[in-house]
C-alpha cells in the first residue's frame, strides 16, 4: 500500500476537523443502525407478546434467549464479512454487498408470517450486519496514517454517526408497531437501510485506493476447499435443525460455543501465521486481556435488549403525562447519551493527545463503569409493576453510555493499531467476537433474572465486572510493553 494516501489524509480535516470521506462510512453506518436498532427495539416484546396482542407469544426465557443469540451471530459474522474482504472482495465491496443482504432480511421479517420470517429475517440481517459492522470499521482506519493522534476521536465521530440511527430508529419503528403493527415496524427498518445504501453508493467510488484492496487474495487452489468446507457447515446446521438439536432454545448456547470456539482458532492463526512478524505477535498477545474483558463488558452492556427491555415493559412507570410510552423508545435513551457525549469524548482524547490514558485503563475503566451501573439497579429492587421510576432507569443508561464510550470505539480503535498487517480487516472482526460472546451470553444470562432476583442478579454481575476491570487496569505495564509503542 502506498504512502500517500495517509500523508493526503493528514490535511484533509474538512469533516469535523477528519477525514472527509469519513462523512461517507458515517452515514452508511447511521442508516444500518437505524434499520438494526429499529428492529431489535421491537424484536423481544415481538416474541413473547401473545398472539392477541400481535407477538408470537413464546416464553420470555426462550425469546431472551432467540434474541441473545441473534446479537451474537450478528458480531459472529463479522469474522464472514472481514474474511471475505481480506481474501476475496476487498472490503468496500463487501460492505456494499453485505448492506443489500441487510436490506432482504428486513424485507423477510416484514412480509414473512411467524417463525419463518424470525428465521429467515434474522439469519439475513445478521450475516449482512457482520458483514457492514466488520469493514466499515477497517474503513475507517484506512484514512489515518498509524502515528494520527485523531484516529481515536475519528472513531468517536464514526460512532455518533451509529448512535443517530440507534437514536431515530426505535422511536419510529416502535411508535409504528404500537399504531399500525409490528410489521409495519419491521418494514420501516427495510426503507432505512435502503437510504443508506443510495448515501453510500454516490461516495463509494470516491474511498482511498487501499478500501478497494485485497490484502491476502485467496489462491485458486483453496476456492474450492472454501466452497466445500462451506457447504458441510451449511449442511450441518440444517440437519442440526431439522432433527431438533439446534432449538430455539438453545440457539444460544449453540452461538457461544462456536464463538468461543471461533475466537481460539483465530487467535492461534494470528500467533503461529508466518504472514505475522515478531513485534506483530506481541502485539496479538497483548490484545487478548483486553478482548476478554470487553466480551465481559458486552455481556452486560447488551442486556438492554433482554433484561432491560423486560425491566422496561414490567418494572419501570412508562407513564408521561396521562400516556404510557411505547416500550422501544427506551432503547432510544442511550443513543441520546452517546450523541452528547461522543463529541465531548473525541475533543477529550484530541486535547490530552499523547497525554490520554493507555489504552488498557481505558477497558478496565469501562469494564468497572459497566459494573457500576449494575449496582445503580439494587436501590430499585424489589418493587411491583411499575415501581421503577423513569429518572432512575434514565441515571443508569447514563452510566452504561460513560462505560461504552470507555471502550466500544476505543476497542475499534485500538483493533486496527495492533492488526498484523495481513489480517486487517479479520483483526476487526476478532474484536467483535468478543461482542459477539459478550451479546449471546446477555441472552443466556437474562434466563436467570426475574423479579424476585434482582438484588442477586445485579449485585453479582456488578461485582464480576468491576473486579474485571480492575485486573485489566493492573495489567497495563505489561501489556504496554506487548504492544511495542501502540497507546
Amino acid at each position: 500500500m502506498s504512502d500517500t494516501r495517509p500523508v493526503e489524509a493528514s490535511a484533509d480535516r474538512s469533516f469535523f476537523g477528519q477525514p472527509s470521506l469519513l462523512s461517507a462510512l458515517f452515514g452508511v453506518e447511521l442508516w444500518e443502525r437505524f434499520s438494526f436498532y429499529g428492529m431489535q427495539g421491537i424484536l423481544l416484546i415481538y416474541l413473547y407478546y401473545s398472539t392477541a396482542q400481535g407477538g408470537l407469544g413464546i416464553s420470555e426465557a426462550t425469546a431472551t434467549g432467540i434474541v441473545g443469540a441473534y446479537g451474537g451471530l450478528v458480531y459472529l459474522s463479522t469474522i464472514i464479512g472481514t474474511w471475505l474482504a481480506d481474501r476475496v472482495l476487498g472490503a468496500e465491496r463487501t460492505l456494499f454487498f453485505s448492506a443489500v443482504v441487510v436490506m432482504v432480511g428486513h424485507i423477510a421479517l416484514s412480509v414473512l408470517p411467524g417463525m419463518l420470517g424470525v428465521g429467515v429475517g434474522l439469519v439475513l440481517i445478521a450475516l449482512g450486519s457482520g458483514g457492514v459492522k466488520g469493514n466499515a470499521t477497517a474503513l475507517v482506519g484506512t484514512l489515518y496514517a498509524p502515528d494520527d493522534e485523531r484516529r481515536d476521536a475519528g472513531f468517536s465521530l464514526f460512532y455518533l454517526g451509529i448512535n443517530l440511527g440507534a437514536l431515530v430508529g426505535p422511536l419510529l419503528t416502535a411508535w409504528l408497531a404500537d399504531v399500525a403493527g409490528f410489521h409495519v415496524g419491521f418494514g420501516l427498518a427495510a426503507v432505512g437501510m435502503a437510504v443508506g445504501l443510495v448515501q453510500y453508493s454516490i461516495r463509494r467510488k470516491h474511498l482511498p485506493a487501499a478500501a478497494h484492496e485485497i490484502p491476502s487474495p485467496l489462491a485458486a487452489r483453496e476456492r474450492s476447499r472454501m466452497i466445500g468446507l462451506a457447504g458441510a457447515a451449511l449442511v450441518v446446521i440444517v440437519v442440526l435443525a431439522l432433527t431438533g438439536v439446534l432449538s430455539a432454545d438453545r440457539l444460544d448456547l449453540a452461538v457461544i460455543l462456536v464463538t468461543i470456539v471461533a475466537s481460539v482458532g483465530y487467535f492461534a492463526l494470528l500467533l503461529t501465521s508466518g504472514k505475522v512478524s515478531a513485534v506483530e505477535r506481541r502485539r496479538v498477545l497483548a490484545f487478548i486481556p483486553l478482548w476478554i474483558a470487553s466480551a465481559a463488558f458486552w455481556s452486560l452492556y447488551q442486556q438492554q435488549f433482554t433484561v432491560v427491555t423486560l425491566y422496561s415493559d414490567q418494572r419501570l412507570d412508562r407513564n408521561l403525562f396521562g400516556w404510557e410510552f411505547p416500550v422501544g423508545w427506551v432503547q432510544s435513551i442511550n443513543p441520546v447519551f452517546i450523541i452528547v457525549l461522543s463529541g465531548v469524548f473525541a475533543a477529550l482524547w484530541t486535547k490530552l493527545g499523547s497525554r490520554q490514558p493507555p489504552t488498557p485503563v481505558k477497558f478496565g475503566l469501562g469494564a468497572a463503569i459497566m459494573g457500576v451501573a449494575f449496582l445503580l439497579f439494587l436501590p430499585m429492587a424489589g418493587g411491583g409493576p411499575n415501581s421503577a421510576p423513569l429518572l432512575g432507569l434514565v441515571g443508569i443508561l447514563f452510566v452504561f453510555t460513560i462505560a461504552e464510550l470507555m471502550i466500544s470505539p476505543v476497542g475499534l480503535s485500538i483493533s486496527t493499531k495492533l492488526a498484523p498487517e495481513a489480517f486487517r480487516a479479520q483483526m476487526v472482526g476478532l474484536f467483535f467476537l468478543s461482542v459477539a460472546l459478550g451479546s449471546a451470553l446477555s441472552g443466556t444470562l437474562a434466563g436467570f433474572y426475574s423479579e424476585e432476583s434482582e438484588t442477586a442478579y445485579f449485585g453479582i454481575l456488578g461485582a464480576v465486572a468491576i473486579a474485571v476491570g480492575l485486573l485489566v487496569m493492573l495489567s497495563t505495564p505489561l501489556l504496554r510493553r506487548l504492544m511495542e509503542g501502540v497507546k
